[in-house]
């Protein structure tokens, strides 16, 4: 390898989120990137959130403002870019007699509606709970309410679309790829990379290194790069259940705890609800991350406090849960530690080798923390080439670039110019995808062009997609990642697709 093709100017470990979005605005700006996971983008903890862009209530009780009002304002930008991926969702409060005071629910609220330049989401208003449909799946004693406005996001869409978009600007994006070893040679990084797949390996340089592999983010420090220093990281892992759907309208609820713990129910994937989460340190293997039976039962318990029909583990459809890698071990509860990302940046001398490590982060300032952490890197780099420091917040993500109406207009032509695809189906499609779902369906005249149907509205056709445009590679990447029709799927219609990608990847 040459050393001008061998030579990027930043190199990333971690294809999670905050990776992700690093590359996506440094590509952007003319910088040449690359970006490689051991495992598939967003394979860990950013497919396992509660699929919220929100500003997180909870953390104004923690006097967290800056992280607050950064997020609150983050909202509408990710909204925008994103319009098939998010959408806005009410939340629905519910005062809970011997927890927080009605009077500081309404001063939260206050703050929240008013700290972060809201526009477009509406405001927070009073809800009786004895009157109309909102009370009907709660408990009678339940009275009050506050209804108020975050948006819901696809989580592991969002960070594949990103990374799509970052390569579609000329970023190297190389998921299942190891980093064995990076070391400062001549002023640069020297990456040894491994393809998990065929073993093969290959060396790069980079002038700058991006450690952000999330949870692993101290084992990266210390194995890869080979520094003696512990990291500060308090790993916190968080789980979520599903059940069917609890109730028929389209609001989400948020449970006050006794252990000061809030609960969420949402409406999830159109015949579900998801319930979420947890908050507990955790010490296990961080490859193989699961909810325990001891966090399903307290998600259970919490939700059957308030709605009239108890929920118990045998309800459970399915269950997912991520760690997160908060900085600092300073808070007795895990509970309490900062959300808010560490940026540490290591210039040991002559302006050279820079090694950025990103601690912390929420998916709904992912795009201002990549703008932070370049703006780390920037002296380190040559001057960018192409867009200034900013422009991730008006460029759309690959399929959010809707024309006037935006996505009804977009779903009535493709069900128009698609009249044999189910209508569920189309719309899936088209929240998944956005435009993009033109590509998907370019050239299609009939059902007979789109292939095997798996079930559910999955096709042959998409399972091509998804392996040349969305670095699909197994049959959990299609049916727990680019979608959740693993929900939907039975064992031996999932095997079907195992086998397909196999033949395709």
């Amino acid at each position: 390898m040459s050393e001008t093709s061998g030579l990027f100017d930043i190199a990333i470990i971690g294809g999670g989120i905050n990776g992700v979005a690093i590359a996506r605005d440094a590509a952007g700006r003319g910088w040449n990137v690359h970006l490689c996971d051991k495992g598939d983008l967003g394979g860990a903890t950013s497919s396992a959130s509660t699929k919220l862009v929100h500003g997180g209530l909870r953390y104004l009780e923690y006097y967290e403002f800056r992280l607050v009002r950064e997020a609150l304002a983050e909202r509408e930008v990710m909204w925008a870019i994103a319009p098939h991926i998010i959408r806005p969702l009410r939340f629905v409060l519910v005062h809970q007699r011997g927890l927080r005071p009605a009077w500081m629910l309404r001063l939260g609220l206050y703050l929240y509606d008013h700290l972060g330049g809201r526009r477009r989401l509406p405001a927070t208003s009073v809800r009786h709970l004895a009157e109309g449909p909102l009370g009907a799946p709660l408990k009678p004693r339940f009275k009050l309410g506050f209804e108020y406005s975050d948006c819901w996001v696809d989580d592991a869409r969002l960070v594949v679309l990103t990374a799509l978009d970052a390569a579609i600007r000329g970023a190297t994006i190389a998921p299942r790829t190891r980093c064995l070893g990076a070391v400062r040679e001549q002023g640069t990084w020297r990456l040894t990379l491994r393809d998990e797949r065929s073993g093969a390996a290959q060396e790069i340089r980079a002038r700058a290194l991006v450690n952000a592999a999330g949870p692993w983010v101290a084992e990266v420090l210390a194995t890869v790069l080979h520094d003696p220093a512990p990291a500060p990281v308090r790993l916190v892992q968080g789980s979520h259940i599903v059940v069917r759907r609890l109730y028929d309208h389209d609001r989400c609820y948020l449970f006050q705890e006794p252990d000061g713990r809030i609960v969420f129910a949402i409406p999830y994937e159109d015949d579900f609800t998801l319930i979420g989460t947890t908050d507990l340190d955790f010490a296990g293997d961080l490859d193989h991350v699961v909810a325990s039976e001891g966090e399903i039962d307290y998600l259970c318990r919490g939700a059957s406090q308030y709605f009239r029909r108890a929920i118990t583990p045998v309800d459970v459809l399915w269950s997912y849960s991520g760690v997160r890698p908060l900085y600092g071990a300073k808070a007795n509860r895990a509970q309490d530690t900062t959300r808010d990302y560490v940026l540490k940046l290591d210039v040991p001398s002559g302006d050279v080798g820079a090694l950025l490590s990103v601690f912390g982060g929420k998916i709904t300032t992912c795009r201002r923390l990549a703008e932070a952490a370049l703006a780390l890197l920037a002296p380190y780099l040559p001057p960018p080439s192409t867009n200034p420091a900013g422009w991730t917040a008006s460029r759309p993500l690959p399929g959010g670039d809707f024309a006037v109406g935006g996505f009804e207009t977009l779903h009535a032509d493709i069900a128009r110019r698609f009249p044999f695809l189910p209508p569920a189906t189309t719309r899936r499609l088209v929240h998944a995808y956005g435009t993009r779902a033109n590509l998907l369906l370019e050239g299609v005249r009939g059902p007979g062009d789109l292939g095997r149907d798996f079930g559910a509205g999955l096709t042959e056709r998409e399972l091509q997609y998804l392996v040349q445009h969305e670095f699909a590679a197994t049959a959990e990447d299609v049916l727990w990642r680019r979608s959740k029709l693993g929900l939907r799927l039975t064992p031996a219609q999932a095997e079907a697709v195992a086998a397909a990608m196999e033949g395709l990847a």
